[in-house]
């Protein structure tokens, strides 16, 4: 039932964003894209699948990159064609789209809820190509696009319950870049988990920038300035642990975390001492949403099995999401002990990871 909910509240969502029009970049084969030696050949399949960014772009050490490594090792692993658009601006959505469209590809997956609208234009105007789609849903079900969604509440709760346990001022701090129900089930989940760590520990840990309902939103993924100001504010109240929901804006955070010499950074979608090395020093852990392994998947059964647009739903339980490893000694053993019964009662149904409960 919760996930049904919030499958809805993502596609009622979806009425405010518009799909606008603009020149797309250049393709990107998988053979141009990667070099990577340690990824082995497969034997080639006549099979083709193609990527489009949201305007972060396929670096921005969130979800965009996590999506191209999945792409790029279904290339590498399955033998199939490969190709990525990398969009920098809403207006690029469509021609994109077009473009790979055009370029005759079998599976399309677009990367992220901004590009909702315009992957359900470009679905209904190509019955016979199949799209899939990160972090959307859509009201009533496209025949040809496949949903993948991540309950990322459910890791974001563990972290946000390690969070309060690691923090030395009782403060800890979560802002977004658009209020968007992807971004916001993070923030929620963080909360429900710093609330639980204060039922079982008796603590008094409190959260800025998100009361439940409402919260901080830097109204953009783009502007890393937005997100070393805003982490400077949460910082000055006395936060001295801050998650970022934000693509690239989480950068300026990053920035910000790093220069106040005394606090810790929570990443997002993929583990930011790999993803943001420069970083690593001050990360207490990262929230995954292990969206390669989702889209390596769904290329894998199109290209195998067959299309479907039954939904992927990403949890603890099938380790679509979770959280990475702490620095050893930051965060208490008594805290670390209890995230295990914690998340068996949260694949059990018997803790709710979101303040809704």
């Amino acid at each position: 039932m919760r996930n049904s909910i919030r499958i809805g509240a993502v596609a009622a969502a979806s009425a405010l964003v518009l799909a606008a029009c603009g020149s797309a970049p250049e393709e990107e084969t998988s053979a141009e894209a990667s070099d990577d030696s340690t990824m082995e050949a497969a034997e080639s399949i006549d099979f083709k699948a193609c990527m489009v960014s949201d305007a972060g772009g396929f670096d921005d050490a969130s979800f965009n990159e996590s999506a191209y490594n999945g792409i790029e090792r279904a290339g590498a692993e399955l033998g199939v064609e490969v190709a990525e658009a990398e969009s920098t601006a809403e207006s690029d959505y469509g021609p994109n789209l077009e473009a790979q469209v055009a370029a005759g590809c079998d599976l399309i997956i677009t990367v992220g809820f901004l590009l909702g609208d315009a992957t359900a234009e470009a679905a209904a105007a190509n019955p016979d190509v199949n799209f899939a789609i990160v972090d959307f849903g859509y009201e009533e079900p496209i025949e040809n696009v496949k949903p993948m969604f991540f309950e990322t509440d459910e890791a974001a709760f563990l972290a946000g319950y390690a969070s309060a346990g690691a923090s030395q001022t009782g403060t800890l701090g979560t802002f977004g870049g658009i209020n968007i129900p992807t971004v916001s089930i993070f923030m929620d989940g963080f909360l429900a988990g710093a609330n639980k760590y204060n039922e079982d520990m008796g603590g008094d840990v409190s959260v800025l920038g998100w009361d439940g309902t409402d919260g901080s939103f830097t109204g953009d993924f783009d502007d890393q300035t937005k997100g070393q100001n805003t982490a400077q504010g949460f910082l000055d109240q006395g936060a001295d642990v801050v998650m970022p929901v934000a693509g690239p804006v989480g950068l300026g955070a990053a920035s910000a975390v790093q220069s106040a010499g005394d606090a810790w950074l929570v990443g997002v979608d993929s583990d930011w001492t790999e993803s943001a090395p420069e970083y690593a020093d001050i990360v207490l852990t990262s929230v995954l949403k292990n969206i390669s392994n989702a889209v390596f998947d769904t290329i894998e059964q199109a290209a195998g099995e067959g299309f479907t647009n039954e939904p992927y739903v990403g949890t603890l339980e099938n380790e679509g999401v979770g959280i990475a490893d702490f620095p050893e000694g930051v965060v208490p053993e008594d805290v670390v002990s209890a995230l295990d019964g914690l998340r068996e009662g949260i694949i059990a149904g018997e803790i709710e990871p979101s303040t809704a409960g």
